[in-house]
């Protein structure tokens, strides 16, 4: 296993290896040049050895936390300066033979300390070196008793150890109660109500507030759930808020172009007349509300507004009026605490061994009733023998803070005890965290990737870097430290996740101690590095006060550089001074097309470029210098051109492109490729798509089309059938399309890859019928998202014959028909999806998908279409339940319609042995199938939950 960066180790692993090389290589050939760098190495290595055996004490003194940051910073400056020293001579011989190249770096050696000043900062890293081994020896830091800690495997049921869980116990009375008050008349009934839940981080605030408004849902017609932080986005949170609420065609056509007045007005245009829920968030500041609240109009509907915040004086702000409602949350009782903590552990709260019953009432009454707090104790404990002496060491390292004030005080002890007990790598990305601002959605392949250019991954036997990645990132899931989100049901993969905001307070604060990253924009009005140093740079929020402070210091030694505020491009530093970058992040930055780019060239180091969403239309030409670059992210962009030398990025694997981008004549040659996500096909030259059949390592395209001239389209279509029938590899395939680019050719395709697992059609084009090339020989296609314009007997049978289908999308162009899903086939199906636009009527026969868990339907409520909503699911043994979607046709009859298709299901849920949940859910505008988010949001749980 090769050693990674790591937050306490800082570069000191990767450094020795880089080092032995070094003495191994052509350099350690040159005369003088082995014997410094052995020397080096043999000073480094003792260092590094001493600093691991430090890393091991539980509660190790000042002295040795000083010595191990000298180490650490020491290994950072010596492997930048060992990385530009590879640098410079390494151009020099580019392009020579071996003796022609010797010669040029024995010729650059001589003249080396003139010319980069490189000699000079090697002696200066000698004089620290011997500096930093005299102070270890005058702390007498060897004289530390150093124990290790044990680390257990972490529980790979997700579902069992899904965060949402934890909050289930005790929930019920406050919510009924709150259900209750919002439903009711008050001295104005037909005003809008605010309930305003107050409380500290990690008591459950968001929990109880979905928790009521998934109870008074489907009387509202607008609903919508947006998250508030400590520097809100007025403009942004509106807009997601007119997102998610029923709109017009079109009305959201220039969305992106409206300023904060604008936003207001037009949510207010939606809302003048409807009766709305809505739940703002974790609101921080009176102001924050003040501007807010402005955009729900007092319309007489009786709406209700729901907001959780952690500052009593906010929540008070939030309720003027006599109807309001504030309402303070409570730590669990001991009962509740008791069945939240042995279900977590032991999946039952009956299941607890007599042995362990009294150091688990010890434990819990340090928890003090913190939801939070006790979640992550019982999923430390969860990875650790049942054995009392065991938890004995655990209750003894929570400390007496919970005893005493059960606060905010108490859950930092309680999730720092979680965060010490996980291994170094997974330290190190939980650190890595900070670099995103609180309530961020972390997409989780951007994480993955990120962390492996970090150098923070090793490379083993058997897995690669991505799949270990992978694995942390479910550790870190399954260990409760982070939140997942946007969860796939059909195999538990989770998108991306989420950091609790105490958390991330939690690893803020490790992250300076260790100097990892440095947060520009959490409220400061200075970069609070007390270390001098910046090694990894996260611009979150800046000003001119805060760009000023930035402008002074040092970013010669940043590694790598995240910006989250969107609108900072102007107060930027310039590129060139961050020559150590290993990666650039600026993911949704606007106007960076003003920022200049030109100087990306020197960043010699840079392995992930992420410019997602950012509006550039162009990539800076010079980028196809650096040689070592991994990633190249430039989704959501309007990029139509890569670069003249694009094909010399032989490292590159992942292209994450723009639709509108064209790939080059000649991409077989870039080998590393695993992912092509997406690229127009119709615009690229044809031979570029034949070449796409080279990439024998490529596991995941997505290929967007574009209305082409037919003819000329022919050949296109030769040779991307050609090329996918080469991909051994592929295990993910998407087809996009904007126009209604016809998918005709497809259904002829004979040559698909027997491993994929994924396929998917985001196009307004149907196939006729389930083509020829699903057939049983897919034995490994786990999902499967289509449109079809006829669903026939035969292409039912033939979708039933899918030995490994976990979940099925269908799309239907045509309706008015039945189809009847007889008792064979789908033997592992655990999802259907079925959307049309005219009303199939589905029928489900015995024995018919025998491990069908979900079932989300669209419904049509025209006459004859359905008769008497007979699904049959009774007849499907293992589900769990129903999503029902009406589309909203006719304007007469139809809430009459719609309560007798109710009655008609809600008759069959009553018969079915396992009552299965039923959502209902109706969109007013014609659209191509919809459920809406919280209702989908609420199906996921409940997915993980069984």
């Amino acid at each position: 296993m090769a050693p990674v960066v790591s937050a306490v180790l800082g570069a000191s692993g990767p450094l020795l290896l880089k080092l032995a090389d070094l003495i191994a290589g052509k350099y350690g050939r040159l005369k003088g040049v082995r014997k410094q760098i052995f020397a080096l190495k043999l000073e480094l290595s003792s260092m590094h050895a001493a600093v691991q055996k430090y890393t091991m004490l539980q509660d190790p003194d000042i002295q040795v936390k000083q010595w191990i940051s000298m180490v650490r910073e020491l290994a950072y400056d010596t492997e930048d300066i060992i990385d530009k020293f590879i640098h410079r001579l390494g151009d020099g011989g580019r392009h020579s033979g071996f003796k022609e190249s010797f010669r040029k770096i024995a010729r650059s050696l001589k003249s080396l300390g003139a010319r980069s000043g490189i000699a000079g900062k090697i002696d200066d890293l000698k004089a620290r070196i011997k500096l930093v081994k005299e102070l270890k020896n005058s702390y007498k830091l060897d004289d530390a008793n150093c124990s290790t800690s044990n680390h257990i495997g972490v529980d790979p049921r997700l579902s069992a150890l899904f965060a949402e869980d934890a909050h289930l116990v005790g929930i019920e009375s406050p919510r009924d109660d709150l259900v209750k008050w919002m439903m009711e008349e008050g001295n104005s009934s037909n005003h809008h109500k605010v309930l305003s839940i107050v409380g500290f981080g990690g008591l459950g605030k968001t929990t109880l507030a979905n928790k009521v408004y998934l109870k008074i849902e489907e009387h509202f017609h607008c609903r919508a759930v947006v998250s508030v932080s400590q520097k809100p986005d007025i403009k942004k949170i509106i807009k997601d808020v007119i997102r998610k609420v029923p709109y017009p065609h079109g009305f959201t056509q220039d969305i992106d172009d409206w300023d904060e007045v604008t936003s207001i007005s037009k949510l207010g245009m939606l809302l003048k007349d409807k009766r709305y829920l809505i739940i703002i968030d974790d609101i921080w500041s009176t102001p924050a509300w003040d501007a807010i609240k402005c955009a729900f109009p007092e319309n007489n509907c009786a709406s209700r507004i729901i907001v959780t915040t952690r500052n009593i004086d906010v929540a008070r702000s939030c309720c003027p009026g006599g109807d309001d409602r504030m309402y303070e949350m409570e730590a669990l009782s001991h009962l509740h605490s008791q069945c939240l903590f042995f279900r977590r552990i032991f999946g039952s709260e009956d299941r607890c061994p007599d042995t362990l019953k009294e150091v688990s009432n010890q434990i819990l009454k340090k928890c003090g009733g913190l939801p939070l707090a006790i979640i992550c104790i019982a999923g430390l404990l969860s990875n650790k023998p049942s054995v009392k002496d065991e938890w004995e060491k655990v209750k003894k390292s929570i400390g007496s803070t919970m005893e005493d004030n059960p606060s905010l005080e108490g859950m930092n002890s309680i999730l720092c005890l979680s965060y010490n007990d996980l291994s170094l790598n997974l330290k190190t990305c939980l650190l890595y965290l900070s670099v995103f601002p609180e309530d961020y959605v972390i997409e989780r392949e951007r994480l993955v990737r990120r962390w492996i250019a970090e150098g923070f991954i090793s490379e083993q036997r058997g897995p690669s870097q991505y799949e270990v990645a992978d694995r942390y990132f479910y550790e870190l899931i399954n260990k409760s430290m982070v939140q997942p989100v946007h969860t796939a049901s059909d195999d538990g993969r989770v998108y991306a996740c989420r950091v609790h905001d105490m958390m991330l307070e939690i690893i803020i604060k490790k992250s300076v101690e260790e100097n990892f990253v440095t947060v520009v924009g959490r409220g400061q009005t200075s970069l609070l590095n007390p270390h001098g140093i910046i090694r990894r740079l996260s611009i979150q929020h800046i000003d001119n006060e805060l760009a000023f402070a930035l402008a002074n210091e040092d970013l010669s030694h940043v590694r790598s550089l995240t910006v989250t505020a969107s609108d900072c491009v102007r107060h930027l530093p310039d590129l060139v001074q961050f020559k150590a970058l290993r990666v650039l992040d600026l993911e949704g930055c606007e106007g960076l097309e003003s920022y200049d780019m030109n100087s990306m060239y020197k960043l010699f180091k840079l392995r992930y470029l992420g410019l997602k969403g950012t509006g550039i239309s162009k990539l800076p030409s010079r980028m196809v210098i650096l040689s070592d670059l991994e990633t190249l992210d430039f989704r959501d962009t309007s990029v139509q051109e890569l670069p003249a030398g694009f094909l010399k990025l032989t490292k590159l694997e992942y292209l994450l492109a723009g639709r509108q981008t064209k790939i080059p004549i000649g991409i077989g040659r870039m080998r590393n490729l695993r992912v092509i996500s997406p690229f127009n096909a119709t615009m690229s030259p044809s031979d570029a798509l034949e070449d796409l059949g080279d990439l024998t390592r490529l596991n995941e395209l997505y290929v967007h089309l574009d209305c082409g001239e037919p003819d000329a389209w022919k050949t296109h279509e030769e040779k991307l059938f050609s090329s996918l029938g080469k991909l051994a590899e592929l295990r993910s395939f998407n087809i996009h399309s904007d126009d209604g680019h016809s998918l005709e050719f497809f259904e002829h395709w004979t040559l698909m890859p027997s491993g994929l697992q994924r396929f998917s059609m985001s196009t307004s084009s149907y196939f006729r019928n389930v083509p020829k090339w699903i057939s049983p020989a897919l034995a490994s296609l786990t999902s499967l998202d289509i449109n079809l314009s006829e669903l026939t007997e035969d292409g039912l049978h033939t979708l039933g014959e899918l030995p490994a289908l976990l979940t099925l999308t269908l799309w239907l162009e045509k309706g008015e028909y039945m189809i009847a899903v007889q008792g064979t086939g789908f033997p592992s199906l655990k999802i259907i999806e079925i959307y049309n636009c005219k009303g199939t009527y589905i029928k489900f026969v015995k024995g018919a998908m025998p491990k069908l868990e979900a079932l989300i339907l669209e419904l049509s409520l025209s006459v004859g279409r359905n008769p008497g909503f007979q699904l049959g699911i009774v007849q499907l043994p293992s589900l769990k339940m129903v999503v029902a979607y009406f589309r909203k046709e006719e304007a007469t009859s139809f809430e009459e319609k719609r309560a007798a298709a109710v009655h008609a299901i809600m008759k069959e849920q009553k018969a079915h042995k396992s009552h299965p949940k039923v959502y209902f859910s109706t969109r007013e505008y014609e659209d191509k199938g919809y459920i809406d988010e919280e209702t989908m949001m609420a199906v996921q749980r409940d997915m993980l939950a069984n």
